[in-house]
């Protein structure tokens, strides 16, 4: 392995991609410790140490924007944004025919809706970052009507009556809002002159910032517990087992990211001259898990939304029935503790599993360009007949593909429930975090191997 590394950063071009790469991911992770102007740090610290649950939902959410959302930094949105952007593009193009044409006309139309794409960014930004930012600003007037007082995570900018200035909320929907446009930024520079997919680098940097601190509370837990001994509530053979699940569940998501169905096909034979061309037997490859993690990346934020209304009114102060009703639906959608959000979000895993497969995949798409190419699946007529054998192979193999993704999903809660662990310890062992973080290392992977084969080098992985 040291010497593939070695031979990677032998070739001019490619050290040159790693560490441009690494530049821009460190200047990614100095924003993220930036706070905006007049924010109080340990005021804020403070602050979401009052409001727990609030605290814990903020850090789910982090997950897909890559950021963190109980520190107001200049990059406090995250790449969120954007990707709701994009997501929001490449389904209104299977609806809106003017899109699905641009997307056809190839690099001038992929253009084209990338710029749309980031007026749509800025758009969403300009909301999102008013809604965190109001989110706060009723949090610290509740604090004052139930308690008297409030934290002063932010200096100076606050009235008497618990409110934040409207000069401050000026200034920070422009600083979120244009860290965002600078994350995106990063990320296509990271695309056209770096190495790996920008975007999803910045996701899975932001996620792999948080295992230090998972790491220490798993240090922190054992040694409460008496330090590492056998037995006990926290003892070596549960970090032992912890340890263990970890790499098979990261084993798992490879052999299942990696799975293919192969349908063997063949070319047409044809005759020029004395010479016979043609008749190869190829396979179509068909991935087990088409849909990869956009799934569960909607199934939890789709799920996060009454959460989010839940501890907002908890926020408020309430009382009486109110505070017994906000209470009662916080629970019913608490992702570490509650097995009827398990119930919704497998639900909703099989849902947007196939929806984003009939979005992705066209098997009449691909029977035609079978058909136009000379290749026929064997026992099946080219056309109609083909498709629709193709869409009874996905329909099949997207169930195994959503089953997986829906244990993946289910691990950290299993594991908080059961173990007594942690949700930020837990989700490093199953979720969207790890499913993220282990897709966009194997296409990095991919793209290296792609720099060393074509300079007649063995891949990272190939002995």
């Amino acid at each position: 392995m040291f010497e593939k590394i070695r031979i990677m950063f032998s070739i001019g071009e490619l050290r040159k991609k790693i560490l441009l790469t690494l530049g821009l991911l460190a200047v990614y992770r100095l924003g993220w410790n930036i706070m905006l102007p007049m924010v109080n740090a340990q005021g804020m610290l403070s602050a979401f140490s009052n409001q727990a649950s609030f605290s814990d939902l903020l850090n789910q959410v982090a997950v897909f924007s890559g950021t963190q959302l109980d520190q107001m930094t200049i990059f406090g949105l995250g790449i969120m944004p954007y990707i709701s952007a994009s997501i929001i593009f490449q389904l209104l193009a299977t609806v809106i025919p003017s899109l699905e044409k641009l997307q056809k006309e190839g690099e001038s139309g992929r253009k084209k809706i990338n710029e749309y794409t980031r007026y749509v960014t800025i758009l969403i930004c300009i909301i999102q970052s008013i809604a965190y930012i109001a989110m706060l600003d009723s949090t610290a007037a509740g604090q004052m009507m139930a308690t008297g007082h409030q934290e002063m995570y932010i200096d100076t900018c606050i009235s008497e009556s618990g409110r934040l200035s409207f000069a401050w909320w000026s200034l920070a929907v422009l600083t979120m809002t244009t860290g965002t446009a600078f994350l995106m930024w990063l990320g296509e520079q990271i695309d056209e002159y770096g190495i790996g997919n920008g975007i999803s680098l910045l996701i899975m940097a932001g996620i792999l910032a948080r295992a230090p601190g998972a790491i220490a509370e798993l240090a922190k837990r054992a040694a409460s517990d008496g330090g590492l001994k056998l037995g006990g509530e926290f003892g070596v053979e549960t970090i032992c087992f912890l340890v263990a699940l970890f790499f098979l569940v990261v084993m798992a998501v490879v052999f299942v990211m990696k799975g293919q169905r192969r349908i063997p096909t063949q070319s047409a034979k044809h005759v020029r001259g004395r010479q016979v061309f043609g008749g190869n037997r190829q396979y179509l490859p068909l991935r087990v898990n088409q849909a990869g993690v956009m799934p569960i990346i909607f199934a939890s934020s789709l799920l996060l939304f009454p959460q989010f209304f839940f501890a907002w009114l908890n926020t408020l102060g309430t009382t009486g029935w109110v505070r017994a009703f906000t209470d009662w639906g916080y629970s019913i959608f608490n992702q570490e503790r509650s097995y009827t959000y398990i119930i919704l979000e497998v639900i909703l895993i099989y849902f947007f599993c196939y929806f984003w497969t009939a979005v992705t995949f066209n098997p009449k798409d691909m029977a035609d360009n079978l058909k136009n190419s000379g290749t026929f699946i064997q026992g099946y007529r080219p056309g109609s007949t083909t498709a629709n054998y193709l869409e009874k192979v996905m329909i099949r193999i997207t169930y195994v593909g959503a089953s997986f993704l829906a244990i993946i999903a289910i691990v950290p809660t299993i594991i908080t429930n059961s173990m007594g662990v942690g949700y930020g310890i837990a989700s490093f062992f199953g979720g969207t975090s790890l499913l993220i973080a282990v897709s966009v290392v194997m296409d990095l992977v991919d793209k290296i191997d792609s720099h060393l084969i074509m300079r007649n080098y063995k891949g990272l992985l190939e002995k």
